[in-house]
């Protein structure tokens, strides 16, 4: 049977690579990387029974590196086949839009966003949710691909190139200025600070020909391409 074609930024793409989350040398690696990298954001928890809100969840990736770190985990997604490889680790899933999550406001200790703001059509109201569902004092924290030509090149047309199973996976006009991001959050309580990101390039070699061990993703001077964002919740 011939391979379902799909229009760019089709969900459905992550049903067809459902058996690629955890798989070593997965052509989603890079969420892998990506979800340690975030990880490294998230304070531990400074009070019992807190929550980790984690949108757009996939397959649980962020779950390992923030187990010991005292959140209830909540993952959030519409793709069912990720949420149930999330929940097998240890994720509790809810089959919900972003744009109109199922939570009180307040309910959250941590928000995270990692590499979905770039797939939804609608940024501010995704951000409005998410910083109304977090409490105040809590923590945003998200990283997603720069609204840029040389985002464009690097994260479709090389990605694509290189790695044929993630072609269509993003569509570069829904891709996020920070400045914008920055803006968004800031008219919700959380100012938003910003810092460039990339794969350590020596390891994401190895990796291309080896397809082996995870790189680390590093910090760096530039948010052209990738980048994170944290920011923290004000109390009025």
């Amino acid at each position: 049977m011939p391979a379902v074609r799909r229009a760019r930024n089709d969900p459905g793409q992550y049903d067809d690579l459902a058996g690629e989350w955890w798989r070593p040398g997965s052509p989603l690696s890079m969420l892998y990387w990506l979800a340690r990298a975030r990880a490294h954001l998230i304070p531990p928890a400074e009070r019992e029974g807190a929550v980790l809100v984690d949108l757009g969840c996939g397959g649980g990736l962020l779950a390992p590196h923030v187990a010991g770190k005292g959140y209830r985990h909540i993952g959030v997604d519409l793709i069912v086949s990720g949420l149930e490889q999330a929940e097998q680790h240890g994720v509790v899933p809810v089959l919900a839009d972003a744009a109109r999550l199922p939570f009180a406001d307040g309910f959250a200790d941590v928000v995270s966003a990692g590499e979905l703001l770039e797939h939804v059509p609608d940024v501010p109201r995704v951000i409005a949710e998410a910083c109304r569902i977090l409490r105040p004092g809590g923590w945003l924290v998200l990283d997603t691909i720069n609204d840029t030509l040389l985002a464009r090149l690097v994260a479709v047309r090389l990605a694509e190139a290189v790695i044929p199973a993630v072609r269509g996976i993003h569509d570069p006009k829904l891709f996020v200025d920070p400045r914008r991001l920055q803006a968004e959050c800031a008219r919700h309580g959380v100012p938003l600070d910003v810092r460039g990101v990339r794969p350590a390039l020596p390891a994401l070699v190895r990796w291309l020909v080896t397809r082996r061990n995870a790189v680390p993703i590093v910090p760096t001077f530039s948010t052209v391409i990738l980048y994170q964002g944290r920011g923290r919740k004000g109390n009025q």
